[in-house]
């Protein structure tokens, strides 16, 4: 996503809000787990930049990387109609 792209338009050309939880030990503490929440728009479903931004995580922090979750979902989408029956007057 372009820094001057805005939200919406993101959305608009397909980007999604992808949330990823890594969970890793500290080099001097390997027994203790600690979390570190990541949140960006990306592209479903090769999430180039959460594929990148774990790359880098491998690759440069120092904190042992135990396991990973991710969730996504597209904050624009159809809108859900429901037909109903019946009718309702007052007076």
């Amino acid at each position: 996503m372009s820094e001057k792209m805005s939200n919406a338009e993101a959305q608009l050309r397909g980007f999604s809000i992808t949330t990823l939880e890594v969970t890793y030990a500290l080099p001097d503490y390997p027994s203790i787990l600690n979390t570190f929440l990541w949140q960006e728009y990306d592209i479903a479903p090769k999430f180039p930049r959460m594929m990148s931004f774990l790359r880098f995580w491998i690759e440069n922090i120092e904190g042992r990387f135990h396991s990973a979750r991710f969730a996504h979902t597209a904050l624009i989408r159809p809108a859900e109609i429901r037909l109903l029956k019946g009718e309702f007057v007052l007076h």
